[in-house]
C-alpha cells in the first residue's frame, strides 16, 4: 500500500503550476498524493491524485476562520504519512499532523522577513510576530524544502533534514504548446507573466512601450498575472493613455492558457526591482520563457546575468530603465534571426541545466529518506 502524502496550501491557486503540475505528479509515481488547494475541483482528480477544495480568501483572517477549521476537518481522517505545508499560517495545522504521527515538511518559497517590506495586504505588527515565531518553531520541529539557494542563508540552523528544490522548468508541459513552427502575427507581439506590480516594473514597461509604439503602433502586450496597483494609479502612470489599447490584462490563468499566447510573442518579459527578496531569488518566469523558446528581458542582476548572458538567450537590463528596454524591445523586432538563435539557445540552457528533471530526483530522494524508503 502506498504511503499518503497531503500538499496543502490555503492561498495557492488549483492551477499553481509547482504544486499542481511538478510535485504532485513526481510524487504520485510512489506515493498517494491528496492536493488540498483554494478551488481544487474533485472531478480534476486521478487515480494517484486527489484534489481537494478549499475557499479562497485573500484575507488572513479569513483563511484563519474558515479555510484552516475545513482543513482540520476534511483532512484529519485521512491520517497521511506526509504533509508538505506551502504557507508558513498552516504551521499551528501541521503541528496538529506531527502530533499524530505525520513527518511534516515546511516548505519556504520566499524570504518573508525580507517580503514584508513590500507587501501591500496581511502585513500588520501582529502578523509579522505571528509569522517570526511560527517560522522559528518549524525550524526546529519540520524538514524543509527550500525553493531557491540563497535561502540556505537565512536557513542555516535546522534541526531535521533540508533540501534545495528548484522551480525549474517542466519541459514536458512546455513542450505541448510550443510544437511546430513559431506562429508569426501581423503586429509584433510580447508576453509578460507574474503579479503585476511597480515592484516588478510594470511602471518602466508602459513607458518603454510608449516609445516602442511610435515605431511599432499595433503592437500587443500579453499581461498574465493578479494587479498588484490599483486602476488609478495605473491610468496616472506616464504613458499609460498612449498604450492602454495595446495592453491585454487576462488576469492569474493556468499556464495552460498562457503558454498559448508564447508562440505568438517575440519575446518574454521579467522585469523586477531590486527590493525584497528579489536580487537573490530566481523568477520562475526566466525559465518558463527560455523553455518556451522565448528571448528574455530581465533584470541585470547578477543571479540573473549568469543564467542569461551565458546562455546566450536575452538582455540583462536596468529595471527602472524605459528606454533600454524599449530599444531591446525594437531589436528583437528587427532581427528575427537572432531573435530565434536567442529563443533555441535558452531551451538548450534548460535542457541541460535549468529543467525539472533533476529537481525530482531531489525531491523523491528526500522524501524517500524521511517516510523510511
Amino acid at each position: 500500500m502506498r504511503r499518503r502524502v497531503l500538499l496543502l496550501s490555503t492561498v495557492h491557486p488549483a492551477t499553481d503550476p509547482r504544486i499542481l503540475y511538478k510535485i504532485a505528479p513526481s510524487l504520485a509515481k510512489e506515493y498517494e498524493v491528496f492536493c488540498v488547494l483554494p478551488h481544487a475541483m474533485p472531478n480534476a482528480s486521478s487515480e494517484t491524485i486527489t484534489m481537494i477544495w478549499l475557499p479562497a480568501f485573500q484575507s488572513l483572517y479569513m483563511r484563519l476562520l474558515f479555510s484552516h477549521t475545513l482543513v482540520l476537518f476534511k483532512c484529519l481522517r485521512l491520517r497521511p504519512h506526509l504533509v508538505h505545508i506551502f504557507v508558513p499560517e498552516l504551521i499551528p495545522v501541521a503541528l496538529l499532523f506531527k502530533w499524530l504521527g505525520a513527518n511534516v515538511i515546511y516548505e519556504v518559497q520566499e524570504n518573508l522577513f525580507k517580503k514584508f517590506s513590500i507587501k501591500t495586504f496581511n502585513n500588520s505588527i501582529l502578523f509579522q510576530k505571528l509569522f517570526q515565531l511560527f517560522d522559528h518553531y518549524a525550524r526546529k520541529h519540520f524538514a524543509l524544502i527550500l525553493s531557491e539557494d540563497a535561502y540556505l542563508k537565512e536557513y542555516d540552523k535546522l534541526t531535521y533534514p533540508s533540501a534545495v528544490v528548484r522551480n525549474y522548468a517542466l519541459l514536458s508541459f512546455s513542450d505541448q504548446y510550443t510544437a511546430g513552427v513559431p506562429v508569426e502575427s501581423r503586429a509584433p507581439e510580447f508576453i509578460y507573466m507574474g503579479v503585476i506590480s511597480l515592484e516588478r516594473s510594470f511602471d518602466t514597461l508602459v513607458l518603454a512601450l510608449a516609445t516602442l509604439k511610435q515605431a511599432y503602433p499595433d503592437f500587443k502586450m500579453h499581461l498574465f498575472g493578479s494587479v498588484r496597483i490599483s486602476q488609478n494609479e495605473i491610468k496616472k502612470l506616464p504613458g499609460y493613455q498612449e498604450v492602454a489599447e495595446n495592453l491585454s490584462f487576462y488576469g492569474y490563468a493556468d499556464q495552460k492558457t498562457m503558454f498559448k499566447y508564447a508562440r505568438k510573442a517575440m519575446a518574454g518579459i521579467a522585469l523586477l526591482k531590486p527590493v525584497a527578496d528579489y536580487p537573490d531569488s530566481y523568477t520562475t518566469k526566466l525559465f518558463e520563457y527560455m523553455s518556451l523558446k522565448l528571448p528574455v528581458i530581465t533584470s541585470d542582476f547578477p543571479l540573473y546575468r549568469n543564467v542569461v548572458e551565458q546562455s546566450e538567450c536575452g538582455f540583462c537590463i536596468s529595471p527602472y530603465h524605459a528606454e533600454s528596454l524599449s530599444d531591446k524591445l525594437q531589436w528583437l523586432i528587427k532581427n528575427p534571426e537572432q531573435r530565434i538563435r536567442m529563443g533555441i539557445n535558452g531551451r538548450r540552457s534548460v535542457e541541460r541545466m535549468y529543467n525539472w528533471a533533476s529537481e525530482e530526483r531531489t525531491l523523491l530522494a528526500f522524501y524517500r529518506a524521511l517516510s523510511g524508503n
